[in-house]
């Protein structure tokens, strides 16, 4: 063992946690660690702004499935992560976050920069951590790292005093983990997964309805064996996206508030849905009571027991990780040669779906109209990048139209804010992307109004050479706003007009190319010019004010009282 200070042992342990980059912005409180960091081979990328180091560090996170690290300083520094760390914490993503802190002695007295985001964060992390003693702090990170990566992924904070960063200890980094009231769930009940089984054995029209677990869980293939073995149609939450190829007749696309007419009603008459690594958020189910009103059987996996029968009660829950879940099911299921005889059944149903959808059709064809349709900017995009790129959105009307309408194809592939719906995610989040794969394409998709919230991080893509490609879906309005007040506030279009920058002067202020479409004979040509331009690009593509995502369940409807128009 040998002595070193705090901020040594912070750079010592993320090294020890295989950390290869870092997003951060330095300041006072956290300057010791900054002073280590300088020393090492990690690689430190410079956001503008703290929100975005969040962001980045997300985008990271879901594309490698490892912890992302955010390194910033205390108070307003601290608090600028809150968002990033809510955000985290509702589509659970591995982060942690490290904030220095003014000394201990200093703690409770009003000093300069100081905040309590032990506290402020405590609703919104999986676990956070105020250090005290030096000797604790290669145990603490270690723990860290354990909390943010194992059962259901989610944030951890560490909060590190100036003095605690300077003062010293023998130091070696712990080999394990031994935390007494932490011990997830890994393997399912046996038992439960024979019941499930047999309750889809048992059932005419079995669903499965899939989440972002999936991904976390690395679990795709045993998915995708698992349905296609057994003939059974696959809905995506907006999380769940590319969890199953979209080119596979079984897929049947996002369901919920803006899933299609065929999907939702599938849900409704399902009578055995399967759900895998979701958590029944309300703008999948709209008004629970009416939601999945034929299924006889909900049978619901998930890591996080908590989140069983929260929001809608199920009959077979089984907890634990769901790529051992599905394994241990598929066994099972290989084992029965009597669900051979339910196929044919099965087939009628997914039949019956294909002709819901065929009755109505997400879109509408508008071919030959004078402006450019978010149909055209999406197809555009899948024939430009050959369907394989990496999408990270932003929030809104945009969102919807990637969600429905891009057909992606593996996991790990949409980046977006879930279930905290934060503007100004897409365009951090794509950098962070791109520097956790730098060999794939790298695509935001943006509003007019949710670029402006961290417009500032295209600097960050400049400096670092990020070559992300960035669509803003332009209708000088914040669009989804825009389109609840025309169905639901009589047409009363309150402050959701926005004036905007021009877009492409703009990104030449910040170093970066920038090109308009204002016409449906330029668009094809334009993208294909703007993505073979090297480094960051914003392109920015007028489309009409009255473009609406449909159909949509409306605010406290069912999902049989989808709105078409």
């Amino acid at each position: 063992m040998k002595k070193l200070t705090g901020a040594q042992i912070v750079i010592e342990s993320l090294m020890a946690e295989g950390v290869d980059i870092v997003f951060g912005y330095p300041g006072g409180a956290i300057l010791p660690t900054y002073d280590a960091l300088l020393d090492s081979k990690i690689r430190h990328i410079l956001v503008r702004h703290e929100q975005g180091a969040v962001h980045m560090a997300e985008g990271y996170a879901r594309v490698t499935g490892k912890a992302g690290v955010v390194l910033v300083t205390s108070g307003p520094g601290a608090l600028n992560t809150v968002t990033g760390i809510a955000d985290a914490y509702m589509d659970s993503t591995p982060l942690v976050v490290i904030t220095g802190r003014v000394s201990t002695s200093l703690i409770g007295n009003d000093a300069f920069q100081e905040a309590d985001i032990v506290g402020v964060t405590r609703p919104c992390t999986k676990h956070n951590y105020l250090v005290k003693d030096v000797k604790d702090l290669g145990r603490i990170i270690k723990e860290a790292f354990y909390i943010a990566t194992t059962g259901r992924p989610g944030p951890v904070l560490v909060d590190l005093p100036k003095d605690v960063q300077q003062a010293q200890c023998l130091f070696k980094y712990p080999d394990k983990v031994e935390l007494r009231g932490y011990k997830p769930v890994i393997k399912g009940n046996l038992r439960q997964i024979e019941r499930a089984v047999d309750a889809i054995e048992r059932s005419s029209k079995p669903l499965l309805y899939v989440g972002g677990g999936v991904q976390w869980s690395n679990a795709a293939p045993e998915l995708f064996e698992l349905a296609t073995g057994l003939g059974i149609p696959v809905t995506e939450t907006l999380m769940g996206l590319g969890s199953f190829p979209a080119s596979h007749p079984l897929r049947l696309g996002m369901l919920g508030m803006h899933g299609s007419y065929g999907t939702n009603t599938a849900v409704c008459h399902t009578d055995c849905l399967i759900a895998i690594g979701a958590r029944f958020d309300d703008r999948v189910t709209g008004r629970i009571s009416d939601f999945a009103p034929n299924a006889e059987c909900i049978i619901h996996i998930d890591i996080d027991p908590s989140s069983i029968s929260k929001n809608v009660k199920v009959d077979i829950p089984i907890v634990g990780d769901i790529k051992n879940v599905l394994s241990d099911m598929l066994r099972i299921v290989k084992s029965r040669e009597s669900l051979a005889k339910r196929k044919p059944v099965w087939a009628k149903w997914h039949e019956q779906i294909l002709q819901w959808h065929r009755e109505k059709p997400l879109y509408e064809r508008r071919d030959g109209v004078s402006h450019i349709t978010p149909v055209q900017v999406i197809e555009e995009l899948h024939a430009v990048t050959k369907g394989d790129c990496i999408i990270a959105t932003d929030v809104g009307q945009h969102q919807m139209w990637v969600a429905q309408l891009f057909p992606f194809e593996r996991p790990r592939s949409l980046l977006t804010s879930g279930g905290l719906g934060t503007m100004g995610y897409g365009l951090p989040a794509g950098i962070g992307a791109k520097l956790a794969a730098p060999d794939r394409t790298v695509v935001v998709v943006s509003g007019d109004g949710s670029i402006q919230m961290n417009i500032q991080e295209l600097a960050t893509a400049v400096e670092y050479g990020v070559d992300v490609k960035v669509i803003i879906m332009n209708n000088y309005f914040l669009g989804m706003v825009r389109q609840w007040q025309e169905k639901f506030y009589n047409e009363r279009y309150s402050y959701s007009a926005m004036a905007v920058p021009d877009f492409v002067k703009l990104a030449a202020a910040f170093g970066a190319h920038g090109f308009r479409i204002e016409r449906p004979g330029e668009l094809s040509a334009t993208m294909r010019e703007a993505f073979k331009t090297p480094g960051p690009v914003l392109i920015d593509i007028v489309i009409p004010k009255e473009e609406e995502v449909m159909p949509m369940i409306p605010p406290g409807g069912a999902m049989s009282e989808m709105l078409f128009a």
